[in-house]
């Protein structure tokens, strides 16, 4: 796979210091398909911005009768660690990423199927009987286990549902958080007319996961994660030298990073199991920003955003991007 980076250089003053503050990004792809061998995906244009992912498909039924279909948008699992952050965009929603489709232009009503876990044993049930929220960064969720009777609560921490929350005040009744796994997917059944083409489109929030400073370059060395970066976000010398130029002052680029992941090799349940026409457009938001990931005759095709096309695609690897954004107004604009 050829590399692709895009660099630039920022004129920097003062460091800032160094700060553990992080969150994770949650990996999303597209949709899921259930197997069968009678429509094909002709194209899939996809869009990924630190705002938005927006998603467009052509699919086609190549055969003389309508064809009945699961799709499917298996949202990222969410665990409930305290101690964990990720990153969800809407953290008291169901639909924490804001998940909406389209077929052929009328907006869809998914059903959305939820299931709770805890070291691998469904306790959906468990949580319905107490009336708890399944959303475990929701306030509802908090709330409602601090109505739980003190038996039901010393069996779920010996269960592993819950834990008693690190930062409640331990003098006091003991407060729980929630420490079970959240599954959510989205689904509908779709009807593929025969020998037609069926639009869906979708979008969502991403998950952006982030760190208050680089986490890879300090004390003007790459060291720490830089090398599992290097392999993730294919950085190349030309990144390593605009990373050292924006340290050249002492030692600490005025960046801090964001991520986003998106998984493409879910997908390939329809016919041939490639896809025909493939179009991937990042879009880096900020001008003054730098971007990295892999990809193959990526060109740059506006300000900030850098586009990817393929025939016949077929998806092997997931899309990871990097984005330093600077730290502070100086910046100077991209190359």
């Amino acid at each position: 796979m050829l590399r692709y980076v895009l660099t630039m250089v920022l004129a920097l003053s003062a460091a800032p210091a160094l700060a553990n503050d992080s969150t994770a990004e949650l990996g999303t792809g597209g949709l899921i398909l259930s197997r069968n061998d009678a429509v094909a995906m002709q194209s899939e244009d996809l869009f990924i911005s630190p705002e938005k992912v927006t998603v467009d498909y052509v699919f086609h039924n190549n055969t003389d009768k309508d064809v009945s279909a699961i799709v499917a948008f298996p949202m990222p699992d969410i665990s409930g660690d305290p101690e964990e952050m990720p990153a969800i965009p809407e953290n008291q929603s169901d639909n924490f990423l804001g998940f909406e489709v389209t077929i052929d232009g009328v907006a869809a009503k998914p059903q959305l199927e939820q299931k709770v876990f805890a070291l691998g044993i469904d306790i959906s049930a468990d949580l319905k009987a107490q009336n708890v929220p399944f959303n475990p960064f929701g306030d509802a969720a908090k709330a409602a286990l601090a109505k739980l009777p003190k038996a039901v609560a010393d069996d779920w921490v010996n269960r592993g549902i819950i834990i008693e929350d690190p930062e409640g005040d331990q003098s006091a009744t003991p407060s729980y958080a929630p420490w079970w796994q959240l599954r959510s997917t989205y689904w509908w059944r779709s009807i593929f007319p025969a020998n037609k083409d069926v639009h869906v489109s979708h979008r969502y929030k991403p998950s952006v996961g982030g760190t208050s400073s680089v986490s890879f370059f300090y004390d003007g060395k790459f060291q720490g994660q830089y090398a599992s970066y290097k392999t993730r976000y294919c950085l190349d010398d030309t990144f390593e030298n605009a990373v050292r130029q924006a340290a050249k002052a002492d030692g600490y680029p005025k960046f801090y990073e964001n991520r986003i992941a998106y998984i493409l090799t879910t997908g390939g349940n329809w016919a041939a199991g490639t896809i025909g026409k493939f179009k991937l457009t990042i879009d880096k938001g900020n001008p003054k920003a730098m971007v990295s990931f892999c990809g193959d005759n990526v060109k740059k095709v506006g300000p900030t955003t850098f586009e990817m096309t393929a025939n016949d695609f077929y998806p092997e690897h997931d899309i990871d991007i990097l984005l330093l954004e600077p730290s502070d107004s100086n910046g100077g604009d991209a190359n």
